[in-house]
């Protein structure tokens, strides 16, 4: 972490990288960064990533290939705040030092730090990946020497969801800023200062559950970094293949290089590499796939594995479909000023003017405050509907993100009779304390259903997705910085009711254990839902999918034989994924069940901790840690531990990030004054002060 407040100022020098795994030199080395403070001149590390994708059908395997360079004369260890897909199954990590490549050993998290610690002491190279939230990690790397990169690759596997007749993977390049909310009185400096360990807060009442903040925020290019940074630091190397040919691929946020066969595509960045500035999205359909339920089973010594991919009935006729209570909870907090703010009134717009005659609509604003159109769900009127707008395009940015509040006010109210209530969040999602908010939608959530609009280009898709999973419903995103009004009026349209809803399955005779995920979602026209399971024994099964289509059951029955014993020749395609694909979900339900309080601590973590160790997957409390056996740094001369600076995510203004450390914004958000103030003096003390002395 970064220990110091310091005034900085920095140039990028360009130069070339090369992007195959061998060992690098000094010559290799692009993109300088170089920052002037009290203690004189700081050499920042240097990045250079790859994504290497392969995706079979709707199942895709990652490798993210991270790539460190020391641009100065003496050792360093580098600090990387990054994100991975919340969905990602991380199950390999390996380091390159040189000619020596080491796989990554998984291991209790403290363990895993203490090994780092001892690699770090002892002169050795190292590496240690840490998660924070699913969707955020952070890649420490001890003795980083000059001219000797050092190469890191994870690798992942994930199922691809299926979001409005098409297959959508999201390969995330940046963390956006996180809001941790306003806390009456002043942060301790050990929490200044970026512990990792838990802070107990006094003013959380006795019995409830404490979360870990997030890391403290890297240096942001624009905001303490001049207008440029290195603008080639992520290529993209992509197959897609599949049994039925593959009818498109296309990306809404980026432009790709793309070769097509019948049943293949390899894909790449039609700029070769880009800067990571924004998520990168990629949507692609495959022909001719018209089934409603897919199958896939695995076995090996640690048993039976199965998985539904399971696909909604036709959409019921508009004359069927129930009435609505629609209310619009929007962020107008300081991090959605400009664009971010001018997307969600577009989309008011357009969702206003489609509500039908039957529906009632509530408006609701948040940041530091919530404040609301009307205190009632007024009737969709020409004339409430023109009101509603007037109030929307009165509103304006600023404040703090209390999403917690918004949430209460929207549930607040009477629902009227004999509607479905829909609440409707857009937000960038810009949030840190993600437990306080899914507890609250759990306990207000009734039978609402949430559907969450994610509004950027490094929306923190973990909050949104599961707000939206918590409300049985969907979520959606809006790249700001694109053709707002076509997809404001696209969004608007995508307000539609769930065509298939109470889902449960009747495994009949056959033997299955835990079913993921524990709470099934609604089924939406053109999306898609993933069920896995444990199974034992095996052999001819009948299983049956049931829901409710308009307050109609509706059943699916299915036959399917699985496997008994392993057998790699007769294995399903992509069947060695759908272990870890289980785990990860199941790892994810018992994440939410921490969240929500849904059991006791101490025995969630030890299981997810015990399905970390099992199946080797990164977790919270488990690390994958990587050591050299070569001693690289024999100098004996004190480790520099810097960050490596982050590029500031597109459309987002600097008031969204915080004015600590290193990322400052020369317009934080009001409540957040106090608190800024108050730690730079603690910062200046230390400074000032004499230094404590560390094991």
């Amino acid at each position: 972490m970064i220990r110091q407040i310091v005034s900085i100022s920095l140039f990028v020098l360009p130069g070339v990288w090369a992007s195959h795994l061998q060992a690098q030199t000094t010559d290799d080395i692009a993109g300088r960064v170089i920052g002037t403070s009290a203690a004189g001149q700081i050499d920042m590390p240097l990045l250079k990533s790859e994504l290497m994708v392969d995706i079979r059908g709707d199942l895709a395997t990652v490798q993210v290939r991270q790539v460190f360079a020391n641009p100065s004369d003496t050792p360093m260890s580098a600090e990387y705040l990054f994100p991975l897909n919340k969905n990602a199954a991380i199950y390999a990590m390996q380091m390159q030092v040189g000619d020596e490549v080491v796989e990554a050993r998984i291991q209790h998290k403290a363990e895993a730090e203490e090994t780092f610690k001892d690699a770090e002491q002892s002169g050795k190279a190292a590496a240690l990946l840490t998660q924070h939230r699913p969707n955020m990690f952070t890649q420490n790397i001890a003795n980083l020497m000059p001219g000797q990169p050092i190469t890191v690759t994870l690798s992942y596997v994930q199922a691809v969801p299926k979001i409005d007749n098409a297959y959508e993977l999201v390969l995330p390049l940046v963390v956006g800023p996180r809001y941790e909310g306003s806390t009456p009185g002043s942060a301790s400096a050990e929490e200044f200062y970026g512990s990792d360990d838990l802070v107990i807060d006094t003013n959380v009442p006795n019995g409830g559950w404490q979360v870990a903040k997030v890391p403290e925020y890297p240096p942001v290019v624009g905001l303490t970094i001049p207008d440029e940074i290195d603008m080639e630091r992520v290529s993209l190397d992509l197959t897609l293949e599949a049994a039925i040919p593959v009818s498109s691929l296309t990306s809404p946020t980026h432009d790709l290089k793309t070769e097509q066969t019948e049943s293949s595509v390899q894909a790449s960045f039609l700029a070769g590499r880009v800067v990571d500035n924004r998520d990168v999205i990629l949507r692609y359909e495959l022909g001719g796939d018209d089934v409603t339920a897919g199958v896939l089973s695995h076995h090996d010594d640690r048993g039976g594995f199965v998985s539904l991919m399971i696909e909604p009935p036709n959409a019921p006729d508009p004359d069927q479909i129930t009435a609505r209570e629609l209310v619009f909870v929007l962020d107008t907090s300081g991090s959605m000023g400009g664009a971010p703010l001018d997307a969600s009134k577009r989309f008011m717009q357009a969702a206003l003017r489609s509500l039908r005659p039957e529906d009632y609509f509530r408006v609701v604003r948040f940041s530091s405050d919530a404040t609301e159109f009307s205190t009632d769900a007024v009737p969709a009127t020409v004339g409430n509907k023109k009101a509603g707008l007037r109030f929307v395009r009165n509103l304006r940015a600023s404040g703090g993100t209390e999403i917690d509040n918004a949430i209460r006010t929207a549930f607040a109210t009477r629902q009227p009779d004999n509607t479905l209530r829909v609440v409707v969040f857009l937000s960038d999602g810009y949030i840190g304390d993600e437990a306080t908010v899914l507890r609250t939608i759990r306990r207000q959530i009734g039978d609402a259903r949430i559907y969450a609009f994610g509004v950027g280009t490094a929306v923190n898709r973990y909050l949104l997705d599961a707000m939206a999973d918590e409300g049985r419903g969907y979520a959606r995103y809006v790249d700001p910085t694109d053709r707002a009004d076509d997809v404001a009026e696209t969004l608007a349209r995508d307000l539609k009711s769930p065509v298939l809803t109470d889902i449960s399955i009747d495994w009949g005779e056959l033997d299955v254990t835990d079913v993921v995920p524990h709470r099934i979602p609604d089924l939406f026209d053109g999306g898609s839902v993933r069920v896995l399971a444990r199974y034992n024994d095996g052999g001819p099964a009948n299983v049956q999918i049931n829901g409710l289509v308009q307050g109609r059951k509706a059943a699916m029955p299915l036959s399917l034989t699985l496997p008994t014993e392993s057998d790699p020749e007769n294995d399903e395609p992509n069947g060695a994924s759908i272990p870890l694909t289980w785990a990860r979900s199941r790892i994810a339900d018992l994440d939410r069940a921490i969240a929500v309080q849904a059991g006791d601590e101490a025995t969630l973590k030890k299981q997810i901790a015990d399905l970390g160790l099992r199946f080797s997957l990164q977790t919270q409390y488990t690390s994958f840690v990587a050591v050299s056996k070569a001693i690289v740094n024999e100098s004996g001369t004190p480790i520099k531990k810097t960050a490596v600076p982050l590029p500031q995510v597109a459309g987002v203004s600097a008031a969204a990030y915080p004015k600590t450390g290193f990322s400052g914004s020369s317009t934080p958000e009001p409540q957040t004054l106090f608190g800024i103030l108050t730690l730079l003096a603690l910062a200046t003390l230390r400074l000032t002060g004499p230094r404590r002395k560390h094991a």
